[in-house]
């Protein structure tokens, strides 16, 4: 437990150290276009921060990544449902062999 949060703050302080001072550095504002063929009047453009706009990016990369992986596991997740499914379906049939007295199978002996 101590190992990781030493680890935790020898990894993590130099991150948030170099990400804020990207963010101090880059505060200007800077012109982002989605118009590929003007480049003097574009038609769809916007002001931010350069700052902004990498944290957006991560923050849309993280949201990609996190469906990416729900969708990836989803086999993972209808065996599961299947396997409880099978494990209520055996209980009930266990207790309710256990109701009528039935003994079990000569292989279980």
């Amino acid at each position: 437990m101590m190992l990781q949060r030493i680890l935790r703050w020898t990894i993590g302080l130099p991150i948030v150290i170099v990400v804020v001072s990207f963010a101090i550095a880059n505060h200007q504002p800077i012109t982002i276009s989605f118009d590929p063929f003007s480049k003097d009047a574009p038609f769809a453009s916007m002001e931010m921060p350069l700052w902004i706009l990498f944290f957006c990016g991560v923050f849309f990369g993280l949201i990609a990544g996190w469906i990416a992986c729900w969708f990836a596991q989803s086999k993972w997740r209808r065996s599961a449902k299947d396997a409880r499914r099978e494990l209520a379906r055996a209980q009930e049939e266990t207790s309710q062999l256990r109701r009528e007295n039935i003994p079990p199978p000569e292989s279980f002996l």
